[in-house]
């Protein structure tokens, strides 16, 4: 090999090595200062005075957050409940049949994986408006069912795109009824991808800032705005441990989302 095409070859991996090294530390140092500063004992950031656990014990006897977060969790699991059935019914019924206005049906689907958060939270108000819906927590729930109802259907979706079309043929021409080759044959195999899409769906519905601040009535209060009504007066330290308790939680269910895809993509390869 040239020498010089060597060294230009090496200095090409360095700039790119140094490159995501920078934008790493640029998405990721920000949260480990967070971290950081949840163990420091004073209430302040801009000096370190010692180890403590004090704002996380805080934290865990905080009435509010704790309500905040028992009605996050219960818009959370509400919403991807009805949106797993929906959004699996939904995604099988594009894939599988043929139906006129399917191309525009399936592009309104998914519109709310492109729509700013902002202009679905501000429609979602508009229509429980005109309609002289109370918001309540059921409004939140009804909110965050749309847009989980398209990240379930896309993550089936693509599970779907791998598997036989004719697996489903081939059951009902040895007998089974519509809904038994729906139930025993086809739900099994789509199974990974659905707890992927709900573990997915549920990370970003207790996330949600802004639809659940558009859609919430008196009374509801989920952890993000919460969060967001202390902040605004200034970052305490029990608002950094919660910061990473939040972040740990995110990353966990992420994580086990994209092992349950890796899984089956493994278990594609083999068959």
């Amino acid at each position: 090999m040239n020498p010089s095409s060597k060294s230009e070859r090496k200095f090409r991996i360095s700039w790119q090595f140094g490159f995501t090294l920078l934008m790493f530390a640029f998405m990721y140092l920000p949260v480990l200062v967070l971290a950081f500063f949840s163990f420091n004992e004073s209430r302040f950031s801009a000096e370190w005075t010692g180890f403590s656990l004090r704002w996380y014990q805080q934290m865990l006897g905080d009435g509010r957050i704790l309500s905040a977060l028992q009605d996050s969790l219960s818009v959370a699991m509400l919403a991807v409940l009805i949106a797993a059935v929906l959004g699996t019914l939904m995604a099988v019924g594009l894939s599988r049949y043929e139906f006129p206005g399917k191309g525009l049906y399936q592009g309104v689907a998914y519109l709310p994986l492109i729509i700013p958060d902002i202009a679905i939270a501000v429609a979602t108000l508009v229509f429980l408006a005109s309609m002289a819906i109370p918001l309540s927590l059921w409004t939140v729930v009804s909110a965050h069912v749309v847009f989980c109802i398209a990240y379930i259907a896309v993550v089936v979706s693509t599970r779907l795109a791998g598997l036989n079309p004719y697996l489903q043929e081939a059951a009902l021409d040895l007998g089974a009824t519509p809904f038994q080759a729906f139930i025993k044959v086809l739900l099994p195999e789509i199974m990974p991808a659905i707890i992927s899409g709900c573990l997915l769906a549920f990370v970003l519905s207790m996330d949600d800032l802004l639809i659940s601040s558009f859609t919430a009535g008196g009374g509801t209060t989920t952890l993000p705005m919460e969060i967001f009504s202390r902040v605004r007066t200034g970052v305490r330290p029990d608002i950094n441990a919660l910061s990473v308790v939040l972040i740990l939680g995110s990353g966990i269910l992420a994580f086990a989302a994209e092992y349950i895809r890796y899984r089956e993509d493994q278990k594609k390869l083999q068959d």
